[in-house]
């Protein structure tokens, strides 16, 4: 119980230091996820191809994806030893990053134009290098988080500590197959196959945005279960079960990228 109180404790303390930053988080994500919903019904109206590098659905799925990440993001590394100047300096710069992106597709959207791999001129360029350097800067600062989980056990309700480190170490999967598609369409467009460029990267989307999601997905359960009436014993097992079910999944994708590549 005393245990409990400490935990508790700390955790009033650390929203306490950085309520700013998480609050900002919070509200950044909220307004990404609006804009993709907005964007959701722009092509309900406008209408155009779904698929393909010129398409409402990137906004659309990028807002979403980039807000639902932010907030999640903002809400575990509460759970996570490290210093509260520190959580919140990385929350701030990751949020101002979560904008740059969403901006940068959106803006390219409007245009009618791609967001990714596109050098057809200098504004096309400048956009596609701030997402390639702005997704690198991602990679860093979620990976920062991911090692800090691993070194030093989350707290948190039974289940959280083991739910954040499996949705981190896929979060991890999720980045690495991001950048291995930003590495493959810059070389194919840098070498003149700028529409070989775009194709490359469909059979990894769903790797990709599987799992980019666990982050949220698998802590939320181990919240969820604290309001059940269930022994400590027995979500424990559940969140192990919701992990390996989760890994079952990343790991379909990897084999169907690996397959269609």
């Amino acid at each position: 119980m005393q245990t409990d109180n400490r935990r508790r404790l700390r955790g009033r303390e650390i929203w306490r230091a950085a309520r700013s930053s998480e609050r900002l988080s919070y509200a950044t994500g909220a307004a990404l996820v609006v804009s993709g919903l907005v964007h959701l019904g722009v092509f309900a109206v406008d209408g155009g191809p779904w698929e393909g590098p010129v398409s409402w659905r990137k906004p659309f799925t990028f807002g979403l994806s980039f807000g639902l990440t932010l907030i999640a993001v903002a809400w575990v590394t509460s759970y996570l030893r490290m210093g509260t100047r520190t959580r919140a300096v990385l929350l701030t710069v990751f949020a101002a990053d979560c904008v740059v992106e969403v901006a940068g597709i959106t803006l390219q959207a409007w245009r009618r134009v791609p967001s990714h791999f596109n050098m057809e001129s200098p504004v096309n360029t400048l956009v596609s290098m701030s997402l390639a350097v702005g997704g690198a800067l991602l990679v860093v600062i979620l990976s920062a988080f991911a090692v800090i989980s691993f070194t030093r056990r989350p707290e948190g309700p039974t289940g959280m500590p083991l739910a954040l480190r499996a949705g981190f170490a896929i979060l991890l999967v999720g980045l690495l197959s991001g950048a291995a598609m930003i590495a493959r369409g810059v070389i194919l467009t840098r070498t003149g196959h700028q529409a070989a460029g775009y194709r490359s990267t469909a059979s990894v989307k769903p790797l990709h945005g599987i799992s980019l999601h666990a982050i949220l997905v698998l802590p939320v359960l181990a919240r969820l279960l604290t309001f059940t009436t269930w022994s400590a014993q027995a979500r424990y097992r559940a969140v192990v079960a919701s992990a390996g079910c989760y890994t079952a999944a990343v790991v379909g994708a990897l084999g169907w990228a690996v397959l269609t590549y």
